[in-house]
């Protein structure tokens, strides 16, 4: 489906799905970024430091560490720059193009960095139920689609329908080496 620029767009390069007070108010929740020549796109970052991968599912879960990507509230503001500078270079399409084109780079760069944290933080989640509790990668899947809540409210579903597996530490996977056998 082919959308008229004239009417649906209403003299806007890009429809923001969130408003610039919704996004002031994430804002708010991260911490604002110096200039770094090798990661000049980011403006914010998440405040708290993700947990060790070590620390238990359910403690990373209530630390944040799976929250939705805040690359995605980035991207958006991208939008509102890009729509301001629709309205005023419009009538010159030359300096639009000029102008935008930084903020058309950061978008870009933005959405890569987004769809990567999600996809990173899915496959992590993926892998980490099987290790608390006995159930297939597969399964994981299944049940994801069929639950509709919150990412804790999931952990204490999985909880309580398929029990969470406590190993000993010989049962663990243990780092280097394996030992000679003679």
């Amino acid at each position: 489906m082919k959308y008229s620029s004239n009417v649906i767009r209403k003299n806007m390069v890009f429809n923001p799905t969130l408003s610039r007070e919704r996004l002031q108010k994430e804002f708010s929740k991260l911490q604002k970024l110096n200039y770094n020549q090798f990661r000049w796109w980011r403006m914010y970052d998440v405040k708290k430091k993700p947990l060790d991968k070590r620390q238990p599912l359910r403690d990373r879960i209530l630390n944040g560490d799976y929250d939705f990507s805040h690359y995605w509230y980035q991207v958006a503001w991208c939008e509102h720059e890009l729509n301001d500078l629709y309205k005023q270079y419009k009538d010159d399409p030359v300096q639009y193009t000029d102008k935008s084109k930084m903020v058309n780079a950061r978008r870009k760069r933005l959405l890569d960095d987004f769809t990567r944290d999600e996809h990173d933080k899915l496959e992590e989640l993926y892998n980490e139920f099987p290790k608390y509790f006995r159930i297939s990668k597969d399964q994981v899947k299944e049940e994801m689609l069929n639950f509709s809540g919150s990412l804790i409210d999931f952990y204490y579903h999985m909880d309580e329908k398929y029990k969470i597996v406590h190993l000993s530490y010989e049962q663990v996977k243990k780092r280097g080496r394996p030992r000679k056998t003679t």
